[in-house]
């Protein structure tokens, strides 16, 4: 058994998507503080805040690459995994 992650042990990948999700949701917030003003009827807050929204895509998109990353290193795990298999059959 000890050949097998640990449940607390970090993948390829997971700081990308702890870091998107950060990211995203620092964008989620900045678009409910932009849009808020809209709908209560006060000043509308400059254009950079406008910006900050974007944050959303930009955390989507570093999620994203952190899921493929550890989908990527799976495979690369499952691909020596048979190779060492079908090494063993052999013999």
């Amino acid at each position: 058994m000890r050949d097998k992650t640990q449940a607390n042990s970090a993948a390829p990948g997971d700081g990308l998507v702890r870091a998107g999700a950060i990211i995203f949701f620092v964008g989620a917030v900045a678009t409910l503080v932009t849009v808020a003003p809209l709908f209560l009827g006060t000043t509308p807050f400059p254009t950079y805040m406008f910006g900050l929204s974007m944050l959303m895509g930009v955390g989507f998109a570093v999620a994203g690459a952190g899921v493929l990353r550890s989908a990527a290193a799976g495979r690369r795990r499952a691909r020596a995994a048979g190779a060492v298999s079908g090494q063993l059959s052999e013999q």
